[in-house]
């Protein structure tokens, strides 16, 4: 449907018709440097801009810190000049389309901390004209576009759906997925006015294979947090069955293994460690702190996300109780996780339930914990208090190595380890993420909601 356009609704228009038009992207993280990146390569001039410095100068050498783009893409995307990075928000006046791919975590308390996009909102205020589109993509909680971003950017004589156009249009990024990437995952449009989702969807359509316009902002705010809270709710619901399984002896892996040759109305989910990265950790809370403001408590959505964190602790526990079964006082125990990263093959440490482990671990006042992560060369536990602690990624596992330690843990199942090497050399080994899954001998291995404890007799 079409709707009455303003002059400067016609104007932007015409500019995205004729792909004359500049992007801006502020925020240069996992969202917004591959979807910089991915209008760029279809021949838009693109601007990126961010606070952190190292960022901008590694864009301006063309060199890329994205695991998942390719490097000489973007060397040519910088070379060609169609992606310039900026950190000056007044370059922002010189661009057409801006989308917002900036961080949403939540408190320490689990609220939502929108301070990022409040503060890019008031970067573009600083910078607006007529004629500007603007595009929120940071996961938050619904009516933060119409609520919170709006206000930021209107006055009289700068309305929006006239002047300028705002919508809202979440993120669909998965590191380290090969299939799916940013330019052919369908991407969801909801603008504050009809107008304004019609440029929206078109300016999106210039990198993005399948656009959807939906109402609202509101249905596509929501829309985005339903999508990682089925996520988190069905990995509670193993997460919480693989403990049962541990204690009434059955295997959940072949549980789930079995269900899953249902062909309808059945999902595969699998256990492990606890969950990381940013949307699945944080959407349910974000959602629950809305909801309270309409007199409503998301009972079922918060008990999934309990269920979720208490993971680390119970991982905690298995590889306490290891410990205690071999002649070795607490503080003279060695452990080494096997991954870092919140999953496999990805270099993305963001809420990452190793992290959690390894601190928990060091509260218990094991002696040693070490950790090895082909992705991630240094962590920080207990960061920003008196306590933290820097740890190093060992170099290489070799079976002299894991021999050092009274227990190994597969945290995250990056692909490029020999496990089989790690089962043969390891004196136990807690096994979260059924990476060992092909090893045949299986007497030293503990595998989260197995069922069964070795070295119990």
């Amino acid at each position: 449907m079409t709707h009455r356009r303003s002059h400067w609704a016609q104007h932007l228009a015409k500019r995205i018709k004729q792909r004359t038009l500049t992007v801006g992207v502020l925020g240069l993280g996992y969202v917004g440097l591959p979807l910089a990146v991915e209008f760029a390569r279809k021949g838009i001039r693109t601007f990126g801009f961010d606070t952190n410095a190292e960022k901008i100068a590694l864009l301006e050498r063309g060199q890329n810190y994205i695991r998942d783009l390719d490097d000489r893409v973007v060397a040519d995307c910088v070379a060609s000049g169609m992606l310039q990075a900026h950190s000056n928000p007044a370059r922002l006046a010189d661009c057409d389309v801006i989308f917002i791919c900036v961080p949403t975590p939540f408190t320490p308390n689990k609220d939502p901390d929108i301070s990022f996009i409040l503060a890019a909102a008031e970067s573009i205020a600083a910078a607006k004209r007529p004629g500007q589109l603007y595009i929120l993509k940071s996961t938050t909680f619904p009516g933060t576009t119409r609520k919170y971003v709006q206000p930021k950017l209107e006055d009289s004589r700068f309305r929006c759906g006239r002047e300028y156009f705002l919508a809202f249009s979440p993120e669909r990024v998965d590191p380290g997925n090969k299939t799916w990437h940013t330019g052919n995952t369908p991407i969801v449009v909801g603008g504050i006015t009809p107008v304004c989702t019609e440029l929206a969807c078109a300016a999106t359509a210039l990198a993005i294979e399948k656009v959807v316009p939906v109402s609202s902002p509101e249905v596509a705010e929501m829309e985005k947090l339903l999508e990682n809270i089925f996520r988190s709710v069905n990995i509670a619901l193993v997460n919480e069955l693989a403990q049962l399984c541990d204690r009434i002896g059955i295997n959940i892996w072949e549980v789930v293994q079995a269900a899953a040759t249902k062909p309808f109305g059945f999902m595969p989910f699998y256990p492990g460690p606890g969950i990381g990265g940013h949307c699945i950790l944080i959407d349910p809370y974000y959602l629950s702190w809305m909801a309270r403001e309409y007199d409503f408590t998301t009972s079922f959505i918060e008990l999934a996300a309990e269920v979720n964190e208490f993971m680390p602790y119970y991982v905690r526990n298995l590889i306490i109780e290891q410990i205690a079964r071999q002649p070795v006082e607490i503080d003279r125990a060695r452990v080494l996780l096997l991954g870092m990263a919140f999953k496999r093959d990805v270099d993305d440490l963001r809420h990452s339930p190793a992290l959690k482990v390894a601190e928990l671990l060091r509260n218990d006042g094991v002696g040693r914990v070490d950790y090895y992560d082909p992705y991630i060369p240094s962590v920080v536990l207990f960061e920003g208090s008196k306590r933290a602690e820097s740890l190093q990624s060992l170099p290489a596992l070799r079976p002299n190595v894991l021999r050092r330690y009274h227990v190994v843990c597969v945290t995250t199942d990056h692909s490029a380890v020999d496990y089989a090497m790690v089962a043969r050399s390891s004196r136990v080994v807690v096994d979260t993420r059924n990476a060992l899954r092909d090893v045949s001998d299986r007497r030293n291995i503990v595998l989260l909601g197995s069922g069964r404890s070795p070295l119990s007799s």
